[in-house]
């Protein structure tokens, strides 16, 4: 692997184009496949560029994880995608957002790195008209309370309930995402925060999907938290973060095709398999290349 020093060295003879450039790839890291959602906003948006994405599916969860074990995973994570020329890295995994971006951040230099929290906080708080908001999330990321806090500088009157909703994530990789299992369990973690309706006072307005996994899950939790609820997908706000800053840094690419380069740390035809649901085109297997962090 390419050490830190010689990624940022445009005359190592590691990646072929300079960290930096237009045609430098966008780098994107989530501990498995659920950031694959945020890829697939990031496609959309920016039909022109280049990405690389790296799913530590030997690792994965990293929701459960000591705040220590989640920093060094996506440090090793950060350090593989510069080794291939990234001239952005997004953080596509809200556990990792919620406790080791800076870390990251002072790892990768000038590099811009832009994570998942503070693009949904952004959205949540304009979604919302109550500022009662609930965020779903895995155990790690609610007891970071980095939803919490991102929230409440966007807006200090706002009320905030997190919750730990873990099985959700295992109900997604399954592709158990509607009908009656995943709906019971969403009425599992959600049912009594929004037992008496939408409406009510005392019930949040808008709930933000703080895993990149509760996206698939979306029907369900439709069904729990009712009509009138905001459900808030920070993939697609993460997107525009993205793109803003790529044209701020005047790195944006303006023409070509997109292409991306699929890496794993684990189970490659499980990523494929799985991986092409989150995404929404089709995976192969010989696509994903195989790493060990």
């Amino acid at each position: 692997m390419i050490r830190l020093s010689a990624a940022l060295d445009p005359t190592s003879p590691g990646p072929t184009a300079a960290p930096g450039s237009t045609s430098a790839p966008v780098g994107v890291f989530d501990s498995g496949i659920g950031g694959l959602t945020v890829l697939r906003a990031l496609l959309a948006e920016l039909p022109h560029e280049r990405f690389a994405y790296l799913g530590d599916t030997a690792r994965l969860p990293y929701g459960t994880k000591s705040g220590e074990t989640v920093v060094r995973y996506s440090l090793h994570a950060a350090e593989a995608l510069l080794d291939l020329g990234v001239k952005c890295l997004v953080v596509a995994c809200n556990t990792a957002s919620s406790v080791g971006l800076q870390a990251i951040r002072e790892l990768i230099g000038p590099l811009p790195v832009i994570g998942v929290i503070e693009p949904g906080a952004e959205a949540a708080c304009r979604a919302s008209r109550s500022g009662h908001i609930a965020v779903m999330a895995t155990e790690r990321t609610v007891s970071g309370g980095a939803y919490q806090q991102a929230i409440l500088r966007r807006r200090p009157d706002a009320r905030v309930d997190a919750l730990a909703t873990q099985l959700l994530v295992a109900l997604a990789e399954e592709g158990l995402s509607e009908g009656p299992i995943a709906e019971s369990i969403a009425r599992h973690y959600l049912g009594a925060l929004f037992e008496g309706g939408a409406g009510s006072a005392s019930i949040p307005d808008t709930v933000v999907l703080g895993c990149t996994h509760f996206p698939a899950l979306a029907p369900a939790i439709r069904a729990v938290v009712g009509p009138r609820v905001r459900i808030v997908d920070s993939a697609e706000t993460t997107a525009c973060a993205v793109r803003d800053e790529l044209s701020a840094m005047g790195i944006a690419r303006a023409s070509g095709a997109s292409e991306v380069q699929y890496i794993a740390t684990d189970g490659t035809e499980r990523f494929a398999r799985i991986g092409s649901r989150f995404l929404g085109r089709a995976i192969l297997p010989d696509q994903v290349e195989l790493i060990d962090l």
